[in-house]
């Protein structure tokens, strides 16, 4: 989360009192871990949060963390209902991951933390992965197939079955968009911090060693 720099002091009245243990979005110090003294709260969601931010006038830069406040005045943080919803539509996207996987999708293989880290990335980007066995399989998506040999995955996109199978706007542009939604996923890839290399119409991303 982004730290916020207030330009006005909110006084320890605005601690609700005799919230401690009370889980919510409250305004920490920005100490660089969002465990600082908490400053004000509980709000109801994090934009309440970052709104109530602005009254604040006395230069101290705060930032908006889900937790429980300690009987002390610091953050005992825990997850929000938000980060439980993405783990939910994360754990959903993997689920779509094709049988080839199945071998490989265990704790001690790097490669699943690539795979988690990739779909992720995607997602995150609003690129959902291809439902290949599942009822949105004519949708499209990404495609990550893994390549041991290559301690890697490799990524394409799949369009909806309409340009790749039915080819209703013909087979030029078919492949120019699929050049270009491959170029996309590279481009989102490279912006995430992975090194994405060629491989052939796709790309293939390496674990770091």
């Amino acid at each position: 989360m982004d730290s916020v720099s207030v330009m006005g002091g909110l006084p320890s009245s605005q601690v609700v009192a005799g919230a401690s243990g009370i889980e919510g979005w409250w305004l920490v110090g920005s100490d660089g871990e969002g465990t600082g003294p908490v400053v004000a709260g509980p709000f109801s969601d994090r934009a309440e949060a970052g709104w109530s931010a602005a009254a604040l006038a006395d230069g101290r830069a705060v930032r908006p963390v889900y937790g429980s406040r300690r009987p002390h005045g610091e953050l005992r943080r825990r997850p929000s209902p938000e980060e439980w919803a993405w783990l939910a539509h994360l754990t959903e996207q993997l689920d779509r991951v094709p049988d080839e996987w199945a071998p490989l999708l265990s704790e001690e293989d790097p490669l699943t933390t690539l795979l988690v880290e990739v779909t992720a990335a995607l997602n995150e980007a609003g690129l959902s992965l291809h439902d290949s066995s599942g009822p949105e399989g004519t949708v499209g998506g990404a495609c990550l197939t893994p390549t041991p040999d290559q301690d890697g995955v490799v990524v394409a996109w799949r369009q909806h079955d309409r340009m790749s199978v039915d080819q209703v706007h013909g087979a030029t542009a078919d492949a120019a968009v699929q050049r270009a939604m491959n170029r996309a996923l590279s481009e989102v890839l490279a912006a995430r911090g992975f090194a994405p290399e060629p491989w052939g119409a796709a790309v293939v991303v390496r674990r770091v060693l």
